[in-house]
């Protein structure tokens, strides 16, 4: 279980590394479409989302963008809490839930950035938060387990020194 612990902290920092990957994508896409002339505006957006044509091709990491924060991530960090109850990892449910509150906090600041734009600058600055707990999280569970398998189980007073 400890592996599927490791795996899942894992997951959520190659997630959020694929977050900025793709919102920087739809981001220069959206640059270039409206340096060529192209117009962003409520009708268009809620057209695109209705009808599924995005109006230029890096839209689609604008998408991925989103869903991927609102369904995959979230699932990762939920799963990656109850792995911890089985894993064994010491600390790794006081990790696993750092994890999991940063997933939360970066989801509702990616929805309330729309409403208040300084959240977003927020959003980004708790991105790199949530990825430095998740390989934290990674690392601890795998250095822990290594030295757990190659530590014998005889207390430090009783080894000659």
């Amino acid at each position: 279980m400890r592996t599927v612990y490791r795996v899942l902290a894992g997951l959520v920092a190659v997630e959020v590394m694929l977050q900025a990957a793709f919102v920087v994508y739809g981001d220069a896409g959206l640059g270039i479409y409206v340096e060529e002339g192209g117009v962003i505006d409520k009708a268009g957006m809620e057209a695109a989302f209705e009808s599924g044509e995005a109006p230029f091709p890096e839209f689609i990491g604008l998408m991925l963008h989103g869903m991927n924060g609102m369904m995959v991530i979230p699932i990762i960090a939920l799963l990656l809490l109850i792995s911890s109850f089985f894993s064994k990892v010491p600390g790794g449910s006081k990790w696993a839930g750092i994890v999991l509150g940063l997933v939360v906090l970066q989801v509702t600041l990616g929805i309330l950035g729309h409403s208040f734009p300084i959240l977003g600058a927020l959003h980004g600055i708790n991105a790199l938060l949530l990825f430095s707990a998740a390989v934290w999280t990674f690392y601890r569970s795998r250095r822990l387990s290594g030295e757990a398998s190659a530590t014998p189980d005889v207390p430090l007073d009783r080894v000659a020194v």
